[in-house]
């Protein structure tokens, strides 16, 4: 069992140096996502954080048993 784990990692990172362009399109990738993502979230904020203050409201006014 370990063993193969062992060898698979040692595969994945010997590709890596043979694939380091591939590695660093992915790097891109990731990196757009990740601003795609900040911006999402810098324009929808504040209508995210009003959807949980009205749940928040909600649940604070639900009476207790």
């Amino acid at each position: 069992m370990l063993s193969t784990l062992y060898l698979r990692l040692k595969n994945f990172f010997e590709s890596i140096k043979e694939e380091g362009q591939g590695l660093v399109e992915y790097a891109l990738i990731i990196v757009l996502i990740a601003i795609v993502v900040i911006a999402a979230l810098a324009l929808l904020g504040p209508q995210i954080g009003e959807v949980f203050n009205s749940i928040a409201n909600v649940v604070n006014d639900y009476p207790a048993r």
